[in-house]
């Protein structure tokens, strides 16, 4: 469902960042409906940037009902992310100004025109 190895599942119970996870008598691994929603939480966590420290953080005091605590990681994550996207969009910017002008010298170059100069891009 989430694409991850066996090996990560077992790694997230070990480090109890998914916990009582039940096993069969041929020892398969049972997952509820809650590891299934904690999993998609964490994959989009991860996806931010978050650290597994921040993760355990998270999920313990989900686990002990701390509102303020739990406020202040996500405010806390929401900025990060919010300078990741600011990054990539400036990255994004750059990349598309030299596509342009690459764009442009092809252009110059297949109809043998003169190249065109960086500084009008």
């Amino acid at each position: 469902m989430f694409g991850l190895p066996a090996s990560t599942l077992r790694y997230y119970e070990e480090i109890g960042l998914l916990p009582a996870v039940e096993k069969t008598k041929a020892n398969q691994r049972i997952y509820t409906e809650e590891h299934i929603g904690r999993l998609g939480a964490i994959r989009c966590f991860k996806e931010t940037g978050m650290s597994m420290a921040k993760l355990l953080e998270f999920f313990t005091y989900e686990e002990q009902e701390h509102i303020g605590e739990i406020l202040a990681l996500l405010k806390e994550q929401d900025r990060h992310v919010a300078e990741q996207i600011e990054k990539l969009q400036s990255a994004r910017k750059q990349i598309n100004r030299k596509l342009r002008y690459y764009s442009d010298i092809k252009a110059s170059m297949d109809s043998g025109s003169t190249y065109p100069f960086w500084g009008d891009y």
